[in-house]
């Protein structure tokens, strides 16, 4: 069965400066992202009202946010949303029937065919793995797991433990044989997880709904962390960046088109003889990030290669992110470091959005 759909009216900041019933208010009020917040009283005050059509699906919130003047185009901006739900039953790991779960069963004893949606995407994870030189590895549950992290109960482990762990860990032992579509994993241990990922998947799918439906003007978002415009009003949608372990904005990105992606290192951690143990964990060493890093925001065409870059540059921090933006066109990312400065690093450029800092 479909997931129900919200539909919310938020009127633009003229608009509410106009409204004279403080209940009405009331209920246009928006809470705010722990990291990417869409700030609609700062949009172009050509629009009265936006239209906020929203459902629940891999474990978050998606949402397509409308200007009024596209008010019948609410049935569209739902039938797009349609196709999340398709894709979560396919990538999920937490339902015995997806696509995914049956490649991590039985790919160690042969070559599993899937979906060409499904084979696209382990090929993109395989190129941004190479590119990033393993800091973006979609194979790392063996680590977390070994770091108890999956059940939220961190331990140090042995070190025989963690070199058990990465001997199952890397996309070099995910094999991909385009002539059959088939995915094949190199030896038992190996598995596939698309957290870092899937999000951005399902928005760019979403994205192409809307288009083909002919909606050219569209803010979608995932979660706290993921965001995708299609197209824009005058200077672009005003989307902030904050992180939870920091106060005030950090930077404010106005998106004209292209996605945003953001990844921070959170609060999950546990303490040894004074030593901190972070969750985010380096699968080219086996140990939590040492990157110095707190978030890394990455400006892209796509949204899925938006979030796999911040989990990257994230991981392996702001040389790294350096090296791929000099290389790879049309991607910038906001890197807020834990030292003294207070002031956010940006890299590169992408077309089509501006940044603010502070």
């Amino acid at each position: 069965m479909a997931r129900p759909y919200s539909a919310a009216i938020v009127q633009s900041q003229q608009a509410q400066q106009m409204a004279a019933d403080p209940e009405a208010a009331k209920a246009t009020r928006v809470s705010r992202r722990d990291f990417l917040a869409a700030d609609v009283s700062a949009a172009p005050p050509e629009a009265d009202y936006w239209l906020r059509v929203h459902r629940r699906a891999m474990a978050c919130r998606f949402e397509v946010t409308l200007g009024g003047e596209d008010a019948d185009r609410v049935a569209d901006a739902r039938e797009a949303l349609d196709e999340v739900d398709a894709i979560e039953a396919q990538l999920t790991v937490f339902r015995e029937s997806s696509a995914l779960v049956h490649v991590n069963r039985r790919a160690a004893d042969g070559p599993v065919p899937v979906s060409q949606d499904l084979f696209e995407l382990l090929t993109l994870c395989r190129t941004l793995h190479d590119d990033t030189g393993g800091a973006f590895d979609v194979t790392s549950t063996p680590l977390s797991r070994c770091w108890g992290f999956l059940k939220r109960d961190g331990r140090l482990p042995r070190a025989a433990e963690i070199a058990s762990a990465r001997a199952c860990v890397g996309m070099h032992r995910v094999v991909l044989e385009g002539s059959g579509r088939t995915v094949r994993f190199a030896g038992a241990g190996t598995e596939v997880n698309l957290g870092a990922i899937g999000k951005g998947w399902a928005l760019d799918a979403v994205a192409c709904g809307l288009r083909r439906r002919g909606v050219a003007c569209a803010l979608l978002s995932a979660g706290r962390s993921s965001v995708l415009a299609v197209g824009s009003r005058g200077r672009g949608w005003p989307i902030d960046l904050t992180s939870p372990r920091l106060d005030g904005r950090i930077a404010r990105v106005y998106l004209r088109g292209g996605a945003l992606g953001t990844s921070g290192a959170g609060e999950q951690f546990f303490e040894i003889e004074g030593r901190r143990y972070g969750h985010v964990l380096d699968p080219r060493t086996g140990w939590p990030a040492a990157s110095g890093v707190l978030s890394a925001s990455v400006l892209a065409s796509r949204a899925a290669v938006a979030d796999a870059l911040s989990t990257a540059f994230l991981v392996a921090g702001v040389h790294r992110a350096r090296e791929y933006c000099a290389a790879h066109g049309g991607v910038m990312a906001v890197m807020s470091l834990d030292d003294r400065s207070g002031r956010p690093q940006v890299i590169g450029s992408a077309d089509g959005a501006e940044v603010e800092i502070g």
